[in-house]
């Protein structure tokens, strides 16, 4: 009987490992070597030290860039703040100018003391805006017998003219305005082209047909 109590035993002993056994094994010796390794790669005091003053250099570089970033952007909403308000603004001085036009072209009222003296009162109210406008950094673009700009100036027309390079602005029809660098409004503008010469080419052809 103890014989084949040992026998028992000794085929008990040596049998083969199951899946999750084997699993069991080979994750606890991969966790070993992990161990190892890690403690391979344990970092020296020195080490350590630039690491934190790495991370340390990072962190006040990004919070610098975005101290900046609130700056400009306060800065931006101090400068610029009133942008719409002094866009729309300008419908003042546009108003003024259509009003003045009209008044001009009125046949009823040309060459009268009334017109006269109404016209001096409306430049005075535009003088004083544009002078308000100035104070608040808001100025008008000037534009006339410059070269056409397209960040500056709208082109609205293009007038025949042998005096004036092409592209040179010969004509505002509204006035532009800049807030500090910043474009508030285009002037738009008639632009000098080359006079075309049709009419004398075709009377020189004529002619030559007539010979």
């Amino acid at each position: 009987m103890e014989k084949e109590e040992n026998i028992v035993h000794e085929n008990t002993s040596s049998e083969p490992l199951n899946e999750n056994d084997v699993a069991d094994k080979q994750s606890s010796e991969e966790q070993e070597k992990q161990t190892n390794v890690e403690e391979k790669k344990e970092l020296s005091p020195e080490e350590k030290i630039k690491e934190l003053e790495d991370k340390l250099t990072r962190t006040f570089a990004e919070m610098e860039n975005q101290r900046r970033r609130f700056e400009k952007e306060k800065n931006d909403a101090f400068d610029y703040g009133g942008f719409a308000f002094a866009k729309e603004a300008l419908n003042l001085i546009d108003n003024l100018t259509r009003s003045k036009l009209i008044l001009e072209s009125d046949e009823t009222l040309k060459n009268t003391e009334a017109l006269k003296k109404t016209l001096e009162h409306f430049d005075i109210i535009n003088k004083d805006l544009i002078s308000i406008f100035t104070k608040n950094n808001i100025k008008p673009i000037d534009c006339l017998n410059k070269k056409l700009d397209p960040n500056l100036h709208q082109a609205m027309m293009e007038i025949e003219d042998d005096q004036k390079e092409p592209g040179t602005i010969v004509q505002e029809i509204q006035k532009g305005f800049m807030i500090k660098d910043r474009l508030l409004r285009p002037s738009l503008v008639g632009v000098s082209k080359k006079v075309e010469k049709k009419d004398e080419n075709n009377e020189e052809n004529k002619e030559n047909l007539d010979k």
